[in-house]
C-alpha cells in the first residue's frame, strides 16, 4: 500500500478535500493573527494595514475554515441524513477551492490593499453560494420524513451567504460597524446554528453508541430553544448597529437581554449535564465534545452577566470574553472534537482521543481562558501586558500542529487499507 502523501489523494471522499483546505485557512490564520498581536505588543514588525485587522481576524474566523469543515460534515453525513446519493468529490472541488483561495486573498490583501481583500472576499463568497447549492440540491432530492435538522442547516447557510455578501457590500461602501453587523449575523445565523443542529442531532447519539447507560435523549424543544437564541442574538446585534433603542429603553433592553442569555445559559448548562457531561469523562473523544457543547452555556451566561453590568453599573467588562468563551471554547473545542472523530473514522483509525489529541484539546482550552481572561480590564493591563499574545501563540501552536497531524492524514490512504 502506498504510505505517501499524494495530492490526488485528497479527491478520494468529501471530507479529505473540505477538511484539508479548513486547515490550510486554520493555520495560516493562526499564524497571521499571532504576528499581528506580537507586533502590537512590540511594534518590531512595523505592519501597514489596507483592512482593520479586527475585522480581518473577526470574518476568518467566522466564515474562513469553519465553512470547509462543515463541507466535509455536510457532504459525507448529510446524504446519510437524507437518503440521497453523495456528491462526487470532484464536484465539490471548485467551490472549496474558491472558498479557501479568497480567504487567503483576504489575509495578504490587509496588507497589501484593500482591493486584493476584496477581490478575496468575492471568490469565498462565490464559493459558500455555490457549495450551499450543491446542499439543497441533495435536500431537494431527499424522500427522508425527519428533514428537520438538514433543513435548518440549508437555512443557516443561505444567511451565510448573504452574511459574507453584506459584509463585501459593507467594505467596499466603507460602512465599518455594518460590516461589524455582518459579521456576528454571519457568527450566530450561520456558524452557530449549524454547530446547534448538528450538536442536537449528534451529541446524544455518539453518547448513547459510546456509554449505553445514558439514553440519547434530544428533545425539539431544545432545539428551537437554541436556535432562537442564535435569532436573539442577530437582533441584538442590529439593533446595536441601529442604534436603539435609547437611554431608560436602552437599559431596559440590556436588563431583558441580559435576562434572557442567562436563562439560556442555565438550561444549556443544565443540558450538557443531561447529555452526559460526567459519564463522558471516561471516554476522552466524547468528553472533548461535551465540554466544547458545556462552553455554550458558559457563553451565554458571561454575555448575560456582561449585560447586567453594563445597565446597571456601566461596566462593560466581559463582553469580549463572553464572545471568545463561544468562539474558542464552544465552538473550536467542538471543532477539534467532531473532526478529529471523523478524521479518524474515515481514515482507518481508532475513534479515541490520544495523547496528542488530548493534550491539544487541553492547550486550547488553557488559550481560551488566557483570551477569556485578557478582555477583562486590569487583568490584561500593566501587571500582564503578554496576555493576549500569548493566548494567540498558543492558539496558533495548538492548530499548527493539530493541523499538520491530521493534513497528512487526508492525502495518505487509509491505515486500513480500505477504500475512502
Amino acid at each position: 500500500m502506498d504510505k505517501r502523501w499524494r495530492v490526488r489523494y485528497l479527491m478520494l471522499a468529501p471530507h479529505r478535500l473540505g477538511f484539508f483546505l479548513a486547515m490550510v485557512v486554520l493555520v495560516a490564520s493562526g499564524l497571521w493573527w499571532a504576528l499581528v498581536q506580537f507586533d502590537r505588543s512590540t511594534g518590531w514588525l512595523d505592519l501597514h494595514y489596507a483592512v482593520s485587522p479586527t475585522l480581518v481576524h473577526s470574518a476568518v474566523m467566522a466564515f474562513g475554515f469553519i465553512p470547509l469543515f462543515f463541507s466535509g460534515f455536510l457532504f459525507t453525513a448529510g446524504p446519510k441524513w437524507l437518503g440521497v446519493e453523495p456528491l462526487p468529490v470532484p464536484a465539490l472541488r471548485w467551490p472549496l477551492v474558491l472558498q479557501a483561495a479568497g480567504w487567503l486573498l483576504w489575509l495578504a490583501g490587509a496588507h497589501l490593499r484593500a482591493g486584493v481583500a476584496w477581490a478575496g472576499l468575492a471568490l469565498a463568497c462565490a464559493g459558500l453560494v455555490w457549495m450551499t447549492a450543491q446542499f439543497w440540491g441533495r435536500i431537494r432530492r431527499s424522500q427522508a420524513p425527519d428533514q428537520l435538522h438538514a433543513r435548518a442547516i440549508g437555512t443557516a447557510c443561505v444567511v451565510g451567504c448573504a452574511s459574507l455578501a453584506g459584509l463585501w457590500l459593507s467594505q467596499v461602501f466603507d460602512a465599518p460597524a455594518l460590516a461589524r453587523t455582518w459579521v456576528f449575523t454571519g457568527l450566530w445565523g450561520f456558524v452557530v446554528v449549524v454547530y446547534v443542529t448538528v450538536a442536537h442531532r449528534m451529541i446524544p447519539f455518539f453518547t448513547s453508541s459510546a456509554m449505553p447507560m445514558v439514553e440519547a435523549w434530544r428533545p425539539f424543544w431544545v432545539l428551537w430553544l437554541m436556535l432562537g437564541a442564535a435569532v436573539l442574538q442577530v437582533l441584538a446585534a442590529w439593533l446595536e448597529w441601529a442604534g436603539i433603542p435609547h437611554g431608560a429603553a436602552g437599559t431596559a433592553w440590556m436588563l431583558v437581554h441580559g435576562t434572557l442569555q442567562l436563562a439560556v445559559g442555565g438550561v444549556l448548562v443544565w443540558l450538557a449535564w443531561v447529555w452526559g457531561l460526567v459519564q463522558s469523562l471516561k471516554n476522552k473523544l466524547l468528553a472533548m465534545l461535551h465540554i466544547g457543547f458545556l462552553w455554550l452555556g458558559v457563553a451565554f451566561l458571561l454575555g448575560g452577566l456582561s449585560q447586567w453590568l453594563e445597565a446597571t453599573l456601566g461596566i462593560g467588562v466581559l463582553a469580549l470574553g463572553a464572545l471568545h468563551a463561544l468562539t474558542m471554547g464552544c465552538l473550536a473545542s467542538l471543532m477539534l472534537a467532531m473532526v478529529t472523530r471523523v478524521s479518524c473514522g474515515h481514515s482507518g483509525r481508532a475513534l479515541v482521543a490520544d495523547r496528542i489529541a488530548w493534550s491539544l484539546f487541553w492547550c486550547l482550552q488553557a488559550a481560551t481562558v488566557l483570551r477569556i481572561a485578557a478582555a477583562v480590564p486590569g487583568i490584561a493591563g500593566l501587571p500582564l501586558p503578554w496576555l493576549l499574545p500569548l493566548a494567540a501563540g498558543l492558539w496558533a501552536g495548538t492548530m499548527g500542529i493539530w493541523g499538520l497531524r491530521l493534513g497528512r492524514w487526508y492525502g495518505c490512504l487509509r491505515a486500513d487499507g480500505r477504500p475512502g
